[in-house]
């Protein structure tokens, strides 16, 4: 690995630049969870949630586990916290009993109206404005960085990040 001039535990300009651009990403979006939790009570990830199964009413929790990335257990969890709030009812499908559906209730429907946007946070947001190729780009250059990571905790990569302790 190639070092500067500099002694080995300083960083450069750019490293430190890029060191801030992180913090700038971290620090905004833990504040919008915290603005989020603030005016509804309920953590991002379950806005998420929400918005989701208001757009897509009877979706089961295996597909919207997949639709938010996250591990479906967790995502179990979470819809069973919004069940019990009353913010989401379950009913079984009439073909398959095994087959549970999800609907979010009216209650819900007022909190996603009050709920600061964008429902899926701002980092999904933001990524989904990239074009492709700076989303490559970004991903080659993020799996770099993360191979040089000498503690790593891979189960975070299937938590919502509303739901982490950032």
């Amino acid at each position: 690995m190639k070092r500067n001039s500099r002694a080995a535990d300083d960083l450069t300009d750019l490293q430190l630049e890029v060191l801030r651009k992180f913090r700038l990403i971290y620090g905004s979006v833990k504040k919008h969870f915290r603005d989020v939790e603030k005016a509804c009570g309920i953590s991002g990830s379950q806005i998420w949630i929400l918005r989701d199964i208001a757009t897509s009413p009877g979706t089961g929790v295996s597909r919207l586990a997949e639709r938010l990335s996250i591990h479906q257990s967790t995502c179990s969890l979470l819809v069973e916290k919004l069940v019990g709030a009353g913010l989401v009812s379950k009913t079984r499908a009439t073909s398959d009993q095994r087959r549970v559906g999800l609907k979010i209730t009216g209650a819900g429907m007022q909190l996603l109206k009050i709920a600061p946007g964008p429902a899926e946070g701002m980092l999904p947001d933001a990524l989904r404005q990239l074009p492709d190729v700076a989303l490559r780009t970004l991903q080659v250059n993020l799996d770099q960085l993360i191979n040089h990571l000498t503690t790593r905790n891979e189960t975070d990569a299937e938590k919502p990040m509303a739901d982490m302790d950032l």
